[in-house]
């Protein structure tokens, strides 16, 4: 199968003038409390992934259809109406640490929050590593 180019690959734009042009100063201070948190755990620089998402380290993924690409280890994005945290889907205790995070949404890898002053940072943090981990775990490279 032919490998298409994904939509969303790592740029070289600048991550600080991205957060620095938001309009929402909470939602800035928010952002940059993240990419400190996410750089800690991670050990990985931010990175713009697209127009707005930045994302910490890299791994390569192939699915059982052929679609391949590379994709951030973590990464947010600070969206309109909230914050999206990409997060592995499959993390150890993801649903348990989910119940005690505070106010937010969830889809299968994203959890969506409007500030961080409505959430359990140190379950955030831990979310974080156990993310990590798994997708350390689960692909090869990174």
């Amino acid at each position: 199968m032919a490998k298409t180019q994904n939509k969303t690959v790592e740029t070289q734009e600048s991550v600080t003038d991205f957060i620095q042009a938001l309009s929402d100063e909470t939602k800035k201070k928010d952002c940059f409390t993240l990419v400190q948190l996410m750089q800690k755990h991670s050990g990985h620089e931010p990175k713009m992934w697209g127009p707005s998402i930045i994302g910490f380290g890299t791994y390569h993924y192939q699915y059982d259809s052929g679609r391949e690409g590379d994709a951030p280890l973590i990464a947010f994005s600070p969206r309109k109406a909230e914050i999206s945290l990409y997060l592995s889907s499959s993390f150890e205790n993801r649903e348990a640490l989910l119940q005690k995070l505070g106010k937010h949404k969830s889809a299968k890898a994203c959890v969506y929050v409007k500030k961080l002053s409505d959430i359990n940072m140190e379950v955030l943090e831990e979310m974080i590593s156990l993310s990590l981990t798994h997708v350390k775990s689960t692909h090869s490279g990174c």
